[in-house]
């Protein structure tokens, strides 16, 4: 099989001169038929997943005494294909400025990128509006987001939290955080006889008492695969809403979040070979529209003066 090469199609989301109207569905499609057709190539023996993969990544071309470098540690993070490292370098050699900060061409060009990505975000994800995208550093800061901006202004004494003992600790800490300060109630769910989250007894647990469901899509330990669809549905009959790291299901399987109806969902770059250093808040506009800021700067106002300042609509 060596210098075997495999042609596949040619699909519009892995082009960079995709075009902000292209449609989510057809981002979606292109996807889902890359994939198959890469899985057609591996299980017809055509080609091993690695032989497909590997020449992409230049961290996999090292040894480690005396063997090919093999690493299996995606969870925690993946490594970083060809393609991303020169679009990172590309940017810095090409465009390098701030975004929605100034009207040249290097600030113009960089606006477009940083919102063309946000596009194609929302794309992968079939958000309705790209707007419902917030960037951040990672996960734990769009967890953190949701849980100084909304949680600190709508949980009150009593109310209560429900999470997973599975949970990230990411997960987990910033909304012990928001409890000593608001008052309410963190509720855990065990594990059942298999070791994976006792889904019944979530839904057992989920009360009019109940304001927010913390959960993972994919547990990044275990590898359990909660129901969201079901669990959403549950928490909404009470009023309630849902929180879903979605770190380790969007780089491995289809994230729907119109599907799963899911408030806010968070996911990190750098578990689905991205660059460190930049994730994602997924919020329904309704929420986001009246969450208060959570970090004071440059780019989230819309007008300074001395005694106040007012604000940039979401996502800024």
């Amino acid at each position: 099989m060596e210098g075997l090469v495999v042609k596949l199609p040619s699909f519009p989301f892995l082009s960079p001169n995709i075009s902000s109207s292209s449609s989510s569905s057809t981002f979606r499609l292109g996807f889902r038929r890359f994939s198959a057709s890469i899985s057609a190539a591996v299980n017809e023996g055509f080609v091993s997943l690695g032989q497909l993969t590997r020449p992409d990544f230049p961290i996999l071309h090292q040894e480690v005494n005396g063997s090919k470098l093999v690493y299996l540690d995606n969870a925690a993070t993946s490594q970083k294909p060809t393609a991303v490292l020169k679009s990172l370098q590309n940017y810095y050699e090409a465009y390098n400025s701030n975004v929605h900060r100034g009207i040249h061409y290097l600030s113009a060009k960089a606006t477009d990128e940083y919102e063309l990505a946000r596009k194609k975000v929302a794309a992968f994800i079939n958000a309705s509006d790209s707007a419902e995208i917030v960037f951040t550093r990672n996960a734990t800061e769009a967890i953190n987001l949701v849980a100084y901006s909304w949680g600190l202004s709508n949980l009150k004494p009593r109310d209560e939290i429900i999470l997973t003992i599975a949970e990230h600790h990411s997960a987990i800490v910033p909304w012990q955080i928001v409890a000593q300060k608001t008052g309410a109630i963190l509720k855990f769910v065990s594990l059942d006889e298999n070791e994976v989250p006792d889904v019944e007894k979530l839904r057992e647990m989920i009360s009019t008492s109940t304001k927010l469901v913390v959960v993972h899509h994919v547990s990044n330990v275990l590898g359990s695969v909660l129901p969201i669809e079901d669990i959403v549905i549950w928490a909404h009959a009470v009023g309630a809403i849902v929180l879903v790291d979605a770190c380790q299901s969007v780089p491995h399987m289809v994230v729907d979040v119109q599907g799963l109806d899911a408030d806010f969902l968070v996911a990190s770059s750098h578990k689905m070979c991205g660059p460190t250093g930049i994730g994602f808040l997924f919020g329904k506009s309704n929420l986001l529209l009246t969450m208060p800021p959570f970090l004071g700067g440059g780019e989230m106002i819309s007008d300074v003066f001395l005694d106040h300042s007012t604000y940039a609509e979401p996502p800024s």
